[in-house]
């Protein structure tokens, strides 16, 4: 007897919408290879699992693991700001912005964060991840040479790796070693120093005078990534070259929109006019990805309208992440990291920094455990971050909850 496709699905127990796997040899090899993998990276205690949020921050769940440096994604103006954009602008025009993807909020943004940064010219990305990806291979050829701390962010190796470049990598920080391939890449054309501003993982700032001292004395140029710096690193919050005073020796600089201007999406390249030009021309990332939508694109300018009216909230940053620094020093604990929002809780056993964070959360503080391959084996964290939404009463629950199950578990004595 016949039987419908529908039946025979019936029949194997799943309705018109059940999902379907793959069948064949090559298919059955490849889900028993992957199940495999995830067995041994939950034996190794660096599974990944995703918490679902169903509402903001709230008094009983306080987050210290978001980018949220200066609490502006939930700040009223910004999210009025998102709403007026998509009911003037709509939710997108489903197109990449040489096509039919530009609109007049796209153009101005772009001259805003040229302006905050005090730039030529900015090109807005879907991420700073693409921003990364964008620009190296649309700027560097085998000719060239490209310089990176060894530390550097995932983006910006994947954004290196695909361009024809030479490339050297330097030890994290280390300005000899800089030093010492500056001078190995003399032989090439263009050379150019690529560093995080603020690393992410670790908290520490580069060392950007000296860099910027040794790109002079080697003809080379210098970009950074600002992720987590602009906004409320240097008194106006403009990041490391302002911080350190060398806004006119940094060539090009890459950002995002997805922490402290907003937190939705989306990132930059702010730097020459001719390199923006050329970006809206040759970069990939660009030309092939739809334009951002308007609601993120009015998120970013309100964001960027309230840090240049005043400062005020930039600085409220340092006393609240001393405070954290120094009572965690104080309890017995290590925090990686100099005087910046990104405290990470050195702890070295992934499996510790798991469970502790999952101890922490019973106790009202949203923190996550780091371990492999985010960060190196045997240097698992737990990353805390700082708000300037954070009150001191916050902070202080916060290391007491750390004290109480870190003497659970063995951290403290």
């Amino acid at each position: 007897m016949w039987r419908s496709a529908a039946a025979l699905r019936a029949l194997r127990g799943g309705g018109p919408g059940a999902p379907r796997a793959a069948s064949g040899a090559a298919a059955a090899q490849l889900r028993q290879r992957l199940e495999n993998e995830l067995e041994d990276i939950r034996g190794a205690g660096t599974w990944k699992s995703e918490r679902v949020i169903a509402s903001r921050q709230g008094p009983w769940i306080v987050n210290f693991c978001a980018n949220n440096y200066l609490g502006l994604s939930s700040h009223p103006e910004v999210i009025r700001a998102a709403v007026e954009a998509l009911e003037k602008f709509g939710a997108g025009l489903s197109s990449v912005r040489f096509i039919c993807g530009t609109q007049s909020i796209h153009k101005d943004l772009e001259e805003k964060i040229a302006r905050f940064h005090q730039r030529e010219d900015a090109i807005l990305y879907a991420s700073c991840f693409d921003a990364n990806a964008g620009i190296f291979e649309a700027l560097l050829t085998p000719e060239d040479a490209v310089l990176s701390d060894e530390l550097n962010h995932a983006s910006i190796i994947d954004g290196i790796r695909l361009c024809k470049a030479n490339k050297y990598r330097y030890k994290h920080m280390d300005m000899r070693d800089l030093e010492a391939k500056l001078q190995e890449a003399q032989k090439h054309r263009l050379r150019l120093v690529a560093t995080d501003g603020a690393f992410s993982m670790d908290g520490d700032i580069a060392p950007l005078r000296e860099i910027c001292r040794l790109a002079q004395k080697y003809d080379a140029l210098v970009f950074i990534d600002e992720c987590h710096a602009t906004g409320f690193l240097g008194p106006n919050g403009r990041g490391t070259d302002e911080l350190l005073g060398v806004m006119d020796k940094v060539t090009i600089i890459n950002s995002t929109l997805g922490k402290a201007l907003g937190g939705a999406a989306g990132g930059y390249t702010t730097g020459p006019k001719p390199l923006i030009d050329l970006l809206r021309q040759r970069s990939r990332p660009y030309l092939f990805s739809n334009s951002l939508p308007p609601a993120v694109v009015g998120c970013a300018s309100k964001a960027l309208d309230l840090l240049m009216e005043s400062n005020a909230i930039a600085r409220s940053m340092a006393a609240k992440t001393q405070r954290f620094r120094s009572k965690m020093t104080a309890a017995g604990f290590t925090i990686s990291g100099k005087d910046h929002p990104i405290c990470p809780v050195m702890l070295g056993d992934a499996r510790l920094a798991s469970v502790m964070a999952e101890d922490m959360l019973n106790r009202g503080i949203y923190v996550i455990g780091f371990s492999y391959p985010v960060v190196p084996k045997g240097k698992a964290r737990i990353r805390v971050q700082i708000s300037a939404v954070h009150s001191d009463e916050d902070i202080d629950r916060c290391v007491d909850a750390f004290t109480e199950v870190g003497r659970k578990h063995g951290a403290l004595p």
